[in-house]
């Protein structure tokens, strides 16, 4: 699971600092303002999630559940709420109706949520 961890914290990195650059430079010229600033948001949050797997994937030993779980909520999460919305960012330019994929973005990023509490308390309880 450490490994899994660390390559998803690396690609999570990677991919962000890619989508980043195709935010800023292609998609610029064909999406809405408010577009753009969702797309935006959806590469800031998966930087976020990289930086957190790098710190998890080096710190926590993956002997419990939760500490396991503590990084496949992050994974998942992070997939959910930052690819939903690249696609509903895009919908518009694909001239496809996405608007189902819009519950998933905030579940996505509950599960973050729960991720970053689950660390909480693994620090408080671990007394680190």
């Amino acid at each position: 699971m450490k490994t899994i961890t660390l390559v998803f914290g690396a690609v999570y990195g990677m991919l962000s600092v890619i989508l980043g650059a195709f935010g800023a430079h292609a998609l610029k010229k064909i999406l809405s303002v408010e577009r753009l600033e969702s797309f935006e948001t959806g590469v800031r949050y998966q930087m976020y999630a990289a930086f957190f797997l790098l710190i998890i994937g080096y710190i926590l030993k993956f002997e419990t559940s939760s500490e396991k779980w503590t990084s496949i909520l992050m994974i998942v999460g992070t997939f959910m709420f930052s690819v939903s919305i690249y696609f509903l960012s895009l919908q518009d330019y694909w001239g496809t109706n996405l608007k189902f994929l819009g519950p998933i973005t905030p579940f996505g990023g509950l599960l973050m949520i729960v991720s970053w509490g689950m660390l909480i308390l693994y620090f408080t309880k671990n007394k680190i």
